[in-house]
Parts: structure tokens; sequence; C-alpha cells
């Protein structure tokens, strides 16, 4: 089966790139929002993932890998919620900002543009080997 790409945001006061290549890996909990949780559902390990920091970086900053696929979200009080681990795999060399994402014609219609509010969104391959292009 062909692996899949993603995009994960993250405030970095919250969880930051650095903290996940510090910690080795994470898992990635305390989405609340349907169509993310369906997207969490969809993942598989080995499957790349690209991790964007929001609000104050807006920018891809690295590249993760699904290590676990989805399980019971252990932070979820009540509800059916899901998680999946997350490692990391390297640090992009040049950060590839929200309005460089915005720009291009490869990434231009990506959810992260059109639903901004998304925290976990799948991308095609084309738009992950861009993203990846831009911030060697």
């Amino acid at each position: 089966m062909a692996k899949q790409h993603w995009l994960v945001k993250s405030e970095p006061a919250s969880y930051a790139w650095e903290s996940l290549v510090k910690d080795g890996g994470t898992a990635w909990t305390g989405v609340r929002n349907f169509a993310a949780r369906l997207h969490l559902r969809a993942m598989k390990p080995g499957d790349l993932v690209l991790f964007y920091h929001s609000v104050t970086d807006k920018a891809v900053v690295g590249i993760a890998t699904v290590s676990r696929a989805a399980y019971p979200d252990p932070t979820a009080e009540e509800g059916d919620w899901s998680a999946v681990d997350l490692k990391p795999g390297k640090s992009l060399r040049r950060a590839v900002t929200l309005e460089q994402i915005r720009t291009d014609p490869v990434t231009r219609e990506i959810p992260l543009i059109r639903q901004s509010r998304l925290s976990v969104m799948p991308i095609g391959p084309d738009v992950y080997r861009r993203i990846v292009e831009l911030g060697i």
C-alpha cells in the first residue's frame, strides 16, 4: 500500500517541532474536530507528515512519520476521539511559510489554505514533494 501524506498543525508555544525532535516522538492527542478525527483514523504507520507551526511562525518546519495507527485518545474525557503516534524525521533547512504555500501554483489549493481551522489534513504526494523541495 502506498504511503499517504499529511500535514499536522501545532502552536509552537504548545508543542513545537523542536519538542518532537527532543522527545523522539509523541502521541498526537487532543484533536477535537470531527474532520481531523477522520484524518487521524486514516493515518497508517510509515505515512509521511509535514509539521506546521501555526499562529506565530505559520510555516512547515519538519517532516515526521506516523509510528502508530489511530487508537482511542487517552486525553479524551468523553466522546469518541482518536490519537496517533508521530516520530520526527528531519527538519527542513528553510521553513516553508504560509505565504509561500498560498502563492505556489502546486500548493495554493491545499486544505491549509481553504480550511484554515483544520489541524490534521491530507495532502497529495505532489504537494508534499513541492513543500519539501521548497524547504531544502
